[in-house]
């Protein structure tokens, strides 16, 4: 009897002491899978940086943006509870590449830079840009208006000038209309075969200003250009004459990087959104790039922006 006794001890024994093993290996996996989560969850979140930064790409001068846009930076870091910067790239690729490094992490960037930012960092669009009830444009050709040129088949031979090769209505459609319409397998050979020469003015103001001046015989900017120079050249409406358009292109977009935090993202959305209401805040976003209003966007309405930039893809060096 004492026998068995003994023996029932010893198993009970052994059995508390594998559960209590049991358990803690259990708490051990347990809480290593707590950990992993906590760690998914947090990397799925996203960063809250204590500053972000605005970046704008020169479609004026870039000195007259940056005064412009900091009132917007100061009052979206008064909504956001964080530090705003504004800052003015030199080109829409500079852009592109300083969201790539989250250096900066909102963008007001055009449609083709987007598409780039998109393909390339997986920059997110989040609102687009609202022009006389329009939440698309066209792209024109600009020519002086005591010039022969009356039609692109004109532009022969000719300097074409434009803001540079990242912007989508400098350069992207009126290039990929012009190809299709003279029959160009790539943007190069259109260049080089069609044109005399070509030039890459940095803006599209500047682009209108070398046909104003008579440096160049055509620049193609967006659609009106010439009102941004009025103040400047009274009389640009009628020494430039506009001769075509392309078709239709979306607008404008303010995207966000792939790093900043779900929430926040929604937040930023929100406090642009609510400059719709907001006289002050719409008639800085007018200065700086005529916008009207502030709308919001998706991926699929730039599919047009990415089909096109497939013609260009190996062609162009950004």
């Amino acid at each position: 009897m004492k026998k068995w006794y003994s023996l029932f001890i010893v198993l009970a024994l052994a059995f508390v002491l594998a559960a209590c093993g049991g358990s803690d290996d259990s708490d051990g996996e347990d809480n290593a899978s707590g950990e992993g989560n906590d760690n998914a969850k947090e990397e799925e979140k996203g960063e809250t940086p204590d500053k972000l930064v605005m970046g704008f790409v020169p479609s004026q001068d870039s000195d007259t943006i940056a005064d412009t846009v900091k009132p917007l930076a100061d009052r979206l870091g008064e909504e956001l509870g964080i530090d705003v910067e504004g800052k003015v790239m030199t080109n829409y690729n500079a852009l592109v590449e300083a969201m790539g490094s989250n250096q900066v992490q909102i963008g007001f960037i055009p449609a083709f830079g987007y598409v780039l930012a998109n393909e390339q960092y997986d920059v997110n669009v989040i609102l687009k840009s609202v022009r006389h009830g329009s939440g698309t444009y066209k792209a024109q050709y600009v020519v002086r208006a005591d010039s022969d040129i009356e039609s692109l088949a004109d532009l022969e031979g000719k300097v074409w000038t434009y803001a540079d090769k990242g912007s989508t209505s400098g350069y992207l459609f009126p290039a990929y209309q012009m190809m299709q319409e003279f029959d160009y397998a790539s943007g190069t050979e259109l260049e080089s075969d069609f044109f005399g020469n070509t030039i890459a003015a940095g803006a599209h103001d500047n682009a209108a200003i070398s046909v104003y001046e008579g440096d160049a015989d055509v620049a193609t900017t967006f659609d009106d250009v010439r009102t941004e120079l009025e103040e400047e050249y009274p009389d640009v409406m009628d020494k430039l004459k506009v001769i075509e358009y392309t078709d239709e292109i979306p607008n404008d977009t303010i995207s966000v990087t792939k790093e900043l935090d779900e929430e926040l993202v929604t937040k930023i959305k929100k406090a642009f959104l609510s400059f719709n209401e907001d006289e002050e805040m719409i008639k800085i976003m007018n200065e700086v790039y005529n916008w009207d209003a502030i709308d919001e966007a998706s991926d699929e309405e730039y599919e047009i922006v990415k089909e096109t930039y497939q013609k260009f893809k190996d062609d162009i060096e950004l």
